[in-house]
């Protein structure tokens, strides 16, 4: 029996690796060339995707690389008023640590055999037990699972939906070695999340573990094209900075110094989402993991919902070696229940980052007494 995963990212790969700790064999097709063929983000706030690292047999391994710092918090306004401040101790438990995605993605493929993962296998279809890739070769599956992201082509077999405009769009910038280049800066974001939020706008900036600060700057409220008509020259970068100042009218200086500091990668992502709730009939042959299942806005969940639905998916294979379909059915009636849940928590953060005075009803969020 042959189950084959489509998609070398974090719920693929916890898949792969539960099956493997249970004694039961997979194959991961991505269409990437390497491991290394690009950068994998930033920092996951990993919580309750804990669980699917321990049911991996890598909690140990993941607290090796894990930030406790990260899990540090500072929110203000655009004026510059700090709203709320939390500074976790050295010694407080690892309970929403910060990791590098590309370093948690590292321990799981390192935690593979070496012929699981197959990669430059870009799929250009999928149908009656037989996957097709870009490069003329094909392979057989029992079992397909489709951990392949927003723009999955494995969904298409299940369900018609789509990701859509969630009405925001995001500038992603950075300062690379930031203690080095900007201290007075570094020590104004701190060691974990920053955020100014206001205005329709927000700013996040996140330490990566490489010591440079991913900066987020979003834009809510806006449509699909709006980097078309923003004005922000992209080939540009010194423009680019110039024009993101220039969006950001009576925000304080120490914000507009970080925007100054920024190298020249300037990324426009316009971000979507699945419906809240999707499910589909079940199929015996074929289901989906991660974002393919339930893309939802990037405030923390993702992640960890892949990650469990990697491990628990996996579980349930284990449990039922020789009945993939009651496995898939088993699967994803936990996972159509914990996930929605997750995406209507996410929908209701997301609204509230839009909002004129997002900053005020997220210290509501944060710390209902206030700091």
């Amino acid at each position: 029996m042959t189950i084959a995963i489509v998609g070398a990212g974090l719920g693929g790969l916890t898949l792969a690796r539960v099956l493997h700790v249970n004694g039961m064999d997979s194959v991961v097709y991505e269409r990437e060339s390497s491991r290394h063929a690009r950068g994998q983000g930033g920092m996951l706030d990993i919580h309750s995707g804990q669980r699917a690292l321990r049911e991996a047999g890598l909690i140990d391994q993941f607290y090796g690389i894990a930030r406790g710092a990260g899990q540090d918090m500072r929110l203000l306004e655009p004026d510059g008023t700090l709203l709320f401040q939390e500074d976790t101790p050295d010694d407080a438990p690892l309970e929403r640590p910060e990791v590098d995605r590309a370093d948690l993605r590292n321990l799981l493929l390192d935690s593979l055999p070496e012929d699981v993962v197959r990669w430059g296998h870009a799929l250009t279809s999928a149908a009656n037990g037989l996957l097709h890739f870009a490069d003329g070769s094909s392979a057989t599956y029992d079992l397909l699972v489709g951990a392949d992201g927003a723009q999955s082509r494995v969904r298409a077999l299940l369900t018609d939906a789509r990701p859509a405009h969630i009405g925001q769009n995001v500038v992603e910038v950075g300062i690379p070695d930031i203690d080095r280049t900007h201290p007075a800066l570094a020590a104004m974001v701190g060691r974990g999340n920053y955020w100014v939020l206001g205005n329709g706008l927000s700013l996040a900036a996140q330490r990566n573990g490489d010591g440079r600060v991913r900066i987020g700057l979003s834009f809510y409220n806006t449509a699909e094209d709006w980097f078309a008509t923003s004005g922000i020259p992209f080939d540009d970068p010194a423009a680019a900075r110039a024009r993101l100042i220039d969006l950001l009218p009576g925000w304080d200086q120490r914000f507009i110094a970080l925007i100054e500091a920024c190298d020249d990668t300037v990324v426009p992502r316009a971000i979507t989402a699945l419906p809240v709730g999707l499910t589909w009939p079940s199929k015996p042959d074929v289901t989906l993991v991660g974002d393919a299942a339930h893309l939802m806005p990037p405030v923390g969940e993702g992640a960890n919902m892949a990650l469990l639905d990697g491990a628990l998916l996996g579980l349930a294979l284990a449990a039922h070696p020789d009945d993939f379909p009651a496995a898939v059915r088993e699967y994803e009636r936990e996972m159509f229940e914990r996930t929605s849940a997750a995406a209507r928590m996410s929908t209701e953060l997301q609204e509230l980052l839009m909002s004129p005075d997002a900053g005020k009803k997220m210290l509501a969020f944060f710390q209902p007494d206030g700091i």
